[in-house]
């Protein structure tokens, strides 16, 4: 896995193979960004770009990730099969990891605990993943060269363990490169943080973005484009915005259905529609709500009449613009209040039918606020 699988991010690639070039390499970098920048990636490339000494047996095992001088450390859960007094270590998941990995390094932490089948528990780095790494790291590199140990999400670590890590960072093996991969570093060690050489990645290029939807997903150029607007530098959030087309759909058939209801003052119908909308589970309320909120932000925009302020589909756009008009000054903030209040109560278990059915009502009366 090379640097031509990262999307974008050319600048962050050149500086990172300036500082092999000039002999200033860390022994410990830590990348921090949004989610879907290509971190992982980066790290992955620049991993393998340390570790290729230019055979072909060293290129075909970097190729499938299974080079023995890089290490993977990543969150864990405990298994029902383990022992009461095993810490669960990334060997353990091995097999899960790898096979996530060769599809792409771009993924995300639900990806990762489903494919763990993990959804509804908490992953993190025990102290046994610390141990298991010292004794990995005091080991001579297999090939001769650097030995590189990539953390994936080190703020997920537990005390005991980010202690531990702490004293490997300060007191390295010879030749190894740490390289974190780190979402939210404020909730790090502050001694981990001053030990390390922070990299912030910044979000993908738009150009970018768009150039690896048309080459890479065969996406049209009008389609890659408004994708590429919508993600707004995420590539995780370009490939969501791929895959969830026909629920996209529906929401807004959803949202059309609601605004005509209420704009005509149709009680009846609007108690229908609340009904559907209480027959969704809790999730899907509450990303339709989320997507309503999306629609009453970019139909208010859309007022102003300015194509780079707007982020929609074609089908959202031809809804706005005669709709749009009706989302004014007066009534947005209300609006996205009554929309957040929904989310709030559903999160807490309220009676679906209740919350939109008020959700209807109060509809009515926000559409001709001027």
């Amino acid at each position: 896995m090379w640097f031509e699988s990262v999307i974008g991010q050319k600048e962050l690639q050149e500086r990172l193979m300036q500082m092999v070039s000039e002999n200033r390499l860390p022994h410990a970098l830590m990348l921090c960004g949004p989610q879907g920048a290509g971190k992982m990636a980066i790290a992955i490339a620049f991993a393998c770009r340390l570790l290729d000494d230019g055979r072909t047996s060293s290129r075909a095992m970097l190729e499938k990730l299974e080079h023995p001088d890089l290490h993977f450390t990543y969150p864990t859960i405990k298994l029902p099969s383990m022992s009461s007094d095993h810490k669960p270590v990334s060997d353990d998941f091995a097999k899960e990891w790898h096979e996530l990995m060769m599809e792409g390094p771009y993924f995300t932490m639900d990806q990762w605990m489903k494919a763990i089948g993990a959804e509804n528990q908490q992953a993190i780095i025990t102290a046994g993943e610390s141990d298991d790494l010292v004794r990995k790291l005091s080991l001579k590199s297999s090939q001769g060269g650097y030995k590189v140990s990539i953390v994936w999400l080190p703020e997920r670590m537990n005390i005991e363990c980010a202690n531990k890590l702490l004293k490997l960072i300060e007191e390295p093996p010879l030749q190894t490169v740490f390289i974190m991969v780190c979402e939210e570093p404020e909730k790090l060690l502050e001694t981990i943080r001053s030990r390390v050489q922070r990299i912030d990645v910044k979000k993908i290029d738009d150009a970018s973005l768009e150039h690896a939807l048309i080459e890479r997903r065969g996406v049209s150029e009008d389609a890659a484009h408004r994708i590429t607007r919508l993600a707004n530098g995420s590539w995780l959030k370009a490939l969501e915005e791929l895959q969830v087309g026909s629920e996209n759909e529906q929401f807004l058939d959803l949202f059309i259905s609601l605004m005509r209801l209420a704009y005509q003052r149709k009680i009846k119908d609007l108690r229908k529609w609340s009904e559907v909308m209480a027959g969704f589970g809790r999730e899907k309320q509450k990303r339709w709500l989320t997507y309503f909120l999306r629609m009453i932000r970019e139909n208010f925009m859309y007022n102003f009449q300015n194509g780079e302020l707007t982020y929609m589909t074609q089908k959202e756009e031809d809804f706005a613009r005669n709709f749009a008009r009706f989302v004014n000054e007066s009534n947005v903030f209300p609006i996205s209040d009554l929309a957040n209040k929904a989310i709030r109560d559903i999160g807490q278990n309220a009676n679906g039918k209740i919350v939109f059915f008020d959700f209807c009502l109060q509809m009515i009366v926000l559409l001709i606020t001027k």
